[in-house]
């Protein structure tokens, strides 16, 4: 079968594995305008659209696929534009399909979730409640409605959790988030054996679902730091990349990037930012992203700027997903092997890197249920092995690097937030405004772990947290500082 004869999607797939990420977009476009737009075979092409970045595509895979009378459909469709920035729209759609959708505990619990993200945090609760109350073992709204609660001795929504936890069985998945939950509620009323042996449970109940190989990250992180010398760096041609829009603002998960964020989105020419992933689609062309994979990438490209090209795409990709003009704050983590070819790619850019207290981040991602990814998470000696392998890379790209990286350390930021709003704006060569920290914690989506204790003032009080778990913390230690 020549290509030609291929549908569209198959072909998109094929441009794919050699690495020409534009014309798999090129040809996932003619699959929803040409092709067979068939319920079955759209929710494949959505989930190829995000993989390459083409955001616009996936929302409209994803509103095509919509069937009439499956909730599921409707469902795909709205946490799509709820995951690419468009909450208040999922929102609007929710609203037009009536009560006979709306109040289903399923979509109930889908707007607390939005509700959460856009900072309505009493109307979220109300939704949670109405969810479990349709539908009493509903483990992911009591999670939810967890998070954004404070709880009190002889709380009624702990003794119907720990009522659901007593009944045995039930998905893992599910059975964890209770577990986190339960985790949350313990820490509200000062129990911290209480709260980590629930954390505890949630992670071992996730583990087997989700292995995390640290040899082969650790591995990784050595090779980048191998190969990724100033010399070899040298190697590859420069990038004619002109200006862009993204901040970058990177770190450990719970070190304080969302705050970073919504201080520097503070000022008046920041139009937005989030979480967003997309140098990694822009990267699709190389094959792969270490060096081997660069040179390949370089020798066989007929661009006359291969490297701006990387940058050029990036772009693009940055124009689809947020819709406002203007500078724009990337936040995406777990970035940091690919942060060599970042800043080649992209001249001009600058990053802040946060820095936490190892102990305070080791525990705040044991005892965080990260919906996507971060698998390390679930292990405190993973956790230290990740942490151990990213210290390596943090060092590594400032030394290479210097001063296009800043260190932010958290502690310092929330000790004295309004001078390191300052030193933000002078490192991304912002006009200098004063009081953008004063914004950090105004209503804006948020849709990391931190979007509960980002509504709330600047405080140094999470500092030194983990002292009160600190023998459930000693597997983490002996890894960490071995």
């Amino acid at each position: 079968m020549n290509d030609a004869s291929k549908p569209y999607f198959v072909q998109a797939l094929d441009a794919l594995k050699k690495g020409d990420r534009r014309a798999g977009a090129r040809l996932l476009a003619r699959q929803l305008h040409e092709g067979n737009t068939s319920a079955r075979n759209l929710p494949s092409v959505a989930q190829l659209a995000e993989h390459i970045g083409e955001v616009a595509l996936a929302i409209e895979a994803r509103r095509l696929a919509i069937q009439p009378g499956v909730v599921d459909s409707l469902l795909a469709y709205w946490a799509a534009l709820a995951m690419h920035g468009r909450p208040a729209e999922a929102l609007a759609e929710i609203e037009r399909q009536g009560s006979e959708v709306g109040d289903l505990p399923v979509v109930l619990h889908f707007r607390g979730n939005l509700a959460t993200q856009l900072g309505r945090l009493e109307e979220a609760q109300a939704l949670f409640r109405r969810a479990v109350a349709k539908a009493p073992a509903m483990q992911a709204s009591w999670f939810s409605l967890a998070m954004i609660k404070t709880f009190a001795a002889g709380d009624a929504d702990l003794s119907a959790m720990e009522r659901l936890h007593a009944q045995p069985g039930g998905p893992p998945e599910a059975r964890a988030t209770l577990c986190y939950a339960l985790g949350k509620a313990m820490e509200d009323l000062g129990d911290a054996d209480r709260a980590f042996a629930f954390y505890a449970e949630g992670a071992a109940l996730r583990r087997p679902q989700r292995p995390f190989d640290a040899a082969r990250y650790l591995g990784a992180a050595q090779s980048a730091v191998a190969d990724f010398t100033a010399q070899n760096l040298a190697r590859l041609s420069p990038s004619g990349m002109a200006k862009q829009r993204s901040l970058f603002v990177t770190g450990l998960p719970r070190s304080g990037t969302t705050l970073t964020e919504q201080i520097i989105l503070g000022h008046s020419s920041i139009a937005d930012g989030a979480e967003v992933g997309l140098f990694q689609a822009a990267l699709i062309p190389l094959l792969g992203s270490g060096l081997s994979a660069a040179l390949d990438y370089q020798r066989r490209s007929e661009a006359s700027d291969p490297w701006g090209d990387i940058g050029r795409d990036y772009a693009s990709l940055i124009d689809g997903r947020f819709r406002a003009t203007g500078a724009i704050v990337d936040k995406t983590l777990g970035q940091s092997l690919m942060t060599g070819l970042q800043l080649h790619a992209l001249p001009e850019a600058r990053i802040a890197w946060l820095r936490r207290s190892p102990e305070d981040v080791a525990l705040s991602c044991f005892r965080t249920y990260f919906s996507m990814g971060l698998n390390w998470t679930d292990s405190l000696t993973d956790i230290a092995d990740y942490m151990r392998a990213d210290d390596l890379l943090f060092e590594h790209w400032r030394a290479l690097f210097g001063e296009r990286i800043l260190a932010v350390p958290y502690e310092e930021l929330v000790a004295a937030p309004a001078e390191w709003s300052e030193r933000l704006q002078r490192h991304f060569g912002l006009p200098l405004e004063s009081g953008a920290e004063s914004t950090a914690t105004e209503a804006r989506a948020v849709s990391t772990a931190s979007v509960a204790q980002v509504r709330q003032p600047i405080s140094t009080a999470r500092i030194g947290r983990s002292a009160d778990f600190e023998r459930h913390l000693r597997p983490f230690r002996e890894r960490y500082y071995r």
